[in-house]
């Protein structure tokens, strides 16, 4: 009877280990389109529910000097269930992530 017991815990608490289904994530959406040296845009998102989104043009700063912005975001599922999203900006200021789960600046 004790190895029953025993049995149906271990059986239980494999039951209640969470999934990982990153490793089994399938592509639902993926756009690219590469403009060439003037900038990129692309998405994508998988079923374990992670998405990102980016796109980045040139930006004349000077008369001989460009750089890319890029401007994004990215989604996430996290441990306790929550999708978490990032929205950002990447220019010559740095890179400028804002979450509703970030720290404040």
């Amino acid at each position: 009877m004790k190895i029953v017991i025993v049995l149906v815990a271990v059986v239980a608490l494999a039951l209640a280990a969470p999934l990982d289904d990153s490793k089994n994530a399938q592509i639902l959406k993926y756009e690219n389109d590469n403009i060439g040296v003037d900038g990129y845009k692309f998405a994508f998102e998988t079923s374990d529910g992670q998405s990102r989104q980016e796109q980045a043009e040139l930006k004349k700063l000077a008369d001989d000097v460009e750089a890319l912005v890029v401007r994004g975001s990215y989604s996430f599922t996290a441990d306790d269930g929550q999708v978490y999203t990032v929205n950002y900006i990447a220019d010559e200021n740095g890179f400028q992530p804002e979450a509703a789960h970030l720290p404040k600046a």
